[in-house]
């Protein structure tokens, strides 16, 4: 916590630097800076939905080949590439039915990209419910609209077991039939669906029920990837030396909860597989004591000031 000086009341943090109040910039380069990786995601969000309706609807191909075709469960990169969604494999197999090795091979291929990019990667820059759930907390703050009631982040992983459970229990793979991330795709590729009604409810739930209610206390699928995140490669690297406990971080986090700099000061990361990696800390930190890295050089960072810290204290 902040303690304040004697001298002039100026609130320190715990390193003896002033606290700093995040403030946007004026300039239009200013503001662009800040909001790169929100722009970013957009892009990517944006532009995988592109690609699979291009194809769908515009025939778009590469050397002959289809560009994008299937949606965000089973899909196929120029006619050649498999990549499936490994949580509805995983669905699959709990109903005791073997895919094809093709969707086996996608969905090996889509865990070896998340064990590197951070599982909830998937959360923040492709899941195009992201950008309704965005809006509805713009929103919120906008309005000031409280939360209704309080529910526990951890029911996601009853809701992933849940999941499981009932597709065992009913030979389908059941989330993916009520997924709103599902009938979302399949209404914007094919017009098919129940997917602006589910958007609907979602955005509803996240803007007058539950801040960030879908995706930081429901989804299943987030939950699974965040069980996949805890081993992910890119993380965001934490600075303790620089850092004044300011709280800016915590503030536009929609995880709040992976912000525990006590933790993030011992192992110089944000560990948490919960951590979205959507960048949002990174740009509103006065310090700058928040930016991307991979985790096998934030180790190396961690043990040489550990040992130099007690090279120091031996002295």
């Amino acid at each position: 916590a902040a303690v304040s000086t004697n001298r002039d009341s100026v609130k320190t943090g715990p390193n003896g630097r002033p606290l700093r109040s995040f403030v946007m910039p004026a300039s239009l380069t200013g503001k662009l800076r800040v909001w790169r990786y929100l722009l970013l995601r957009r892009a990517v969000q944006l532009g995988v939905l592109l690609l699979f309706l291009g194809t769908v609807r515009w025939g778009w191909e590469i050397a002959g080949k289809p560009l994008l075709s299937g949606n965000l469960s089973a899909s196929e990169l120029l006619g050649l590439i498999p990549l499936a969604d490994p949580f509805a494999v995983l669905q699959i197999l709990f109903t005791r039915h073997l895919p094809q090795a093709e969707v086996l091979t996608g969905a090996a291929i889509i865990l070896l990209i998340y064990l590197i990019l951070g599982g909830r990667s998937w959360c923040a820059w492709l899941c195009p419910i992201n950008m309704v759930t965005d809006l509805a907390a713009w929103l919120r703050r906008r309005l000031g609209i409280a939360d209704l009631f309080r529910l526990s982040r951890n029911i996601r992983y009853t809701v992933l077991a849940l999941a499981l459970l009932l597709s065992a229990l009913t030979g389908v793979a059941a989330f993916e039939w009520i997924s709103p991330i599902s009938m979302l795709h399949r209404e914007l590729i094919f017009a098919v669906g129940l997917g602006w009604t589910a958007v609907l409810g979602v955005f509803l739930f996240d803007l007058f029920i539950l801040r960030n209610g879908w995706c930081g206390h429901l989804c299943p699928l987030g939950a699974f990837y965040a069980l996949l995140g805890r081993l992910a490669q890119v993380r965001i690297r934490f600075d303790t030396p620089t850092c004044t406990h300011c709280g800016e971080c915590a503030r536009v986090c929609p995880e709040p909860q992976v912000m525990n700099l006590k933790a993030a000061s011992a192992s110089g990361m944000i560990a948490s597989g919960e951590c979205t990696n959507c960048g949002r800390c990174i740009t509103i930190c006065p310090e700058g004591t928040l930016q991307f890295d991979l985790r096998h050089y934030i180790n190396t960072r961690q043990k040489t000031a550990t040992s130099e810290s007690r090279q120091r204290r031996a002295a």
